[in-house]
């Protein structure tokens, strides 16, 4: 039986990809070492921050030390928040579905976005209380396809709701991208996989794929949970 839900943030309740690139841009570019959207598609979708700064300076063979990190990460922030100030819309039926869960499942979040990202766009979106648990990219230390994340909110969860007995097995997390299902699925976690960033024959570790959150119901999750 389903004891929780577990959502993905970036390319499932909004889509920030792509201002995640620009924002990722307009730092690598003046160091040259910017890429095109179809390279951040192909390898840096899924990285948080840390690890796609580390990706962007190892591939052109250039060493990147923990303070120079640090930095480049709150110039990106910046910038991100800087062109999510305007508001972002969120992918069709997710808030309804949000809403649907809220009070009758516990409800986490689980990302690699950083949380000063994450909480004006909830906020925005009116979903400031709805995750009893939130896991956030400066809370574990290596990200998806890393099952850390993941692993550390089912623990949060069972211990906010002791009740419950909830379990990995037992959750069900809603990914879009093969990193996002596989530290779920590492984690003991069953995925349903949304085709908003990648097509079907990529989300194949998924228990099901569905090309959006708008056809499903509570209902179909609790069935995939049983």
């Amino acid at each position: 039986m389903l004891s929780a839900v577990i959502f993905d943030f970036d390319g499932i309740i909004v889509d920030t990809e792509p201002l995640h690139y620009r924002a990722f841009q307009a730092i690598l570019e003046p160091l040259g070492l910017g890429y095109a959207w179809e390279e951040y598609v192909n390898l840096y979708m899924g990285f948080d921050d840390r690890d796609a700064f580390r990706e962007a300076f190892r591939v052109h063979g250039r060493t990147l030390n923990d303070h120079e990190l640090e930095l480049l990460i709150d110039r990106k922030a910046a910038a991100f928040q800087e062109i999510i100030s305007s508001g972002v819309a969120p992918y069709p039926g997710v808030v309804e579905l949000i809403r649907s869960i809220n009070g009758t499942f516990p409800l986490a979040l689980c990302s690699g976005a950083l949380r000063c990202d994450i909480l004006p766009i909830l906020a925005g979106l009116g979903l400031s209380n709805a995750f009893d648990v939130m896991v956030t990219a400066e809370e574990v230390t290596a990200s998806k396809p890393d099952p850390a994340s993941y692993a550390l909110a089912v623990e949060r969860l069972a211990a906010a709701f002791v009740d419950r007995g909830i379990l990995p097995g037992r959750c069900i997390a809603i990914e879009d991208t093969p990193a996002g299902i596989a530290s779920a699925t590492g984690a003991g976690i069953p995925v349903i996989a949304v085709t908003n960033s990648y097509p079907a024959e990529m989300l194949s570790g998924a228990v099901r794929v569905v090309d959006s959150l708008a056809g499903l119901a509570l209902a179909d999750i609790e069935n995939l949970a049983r």
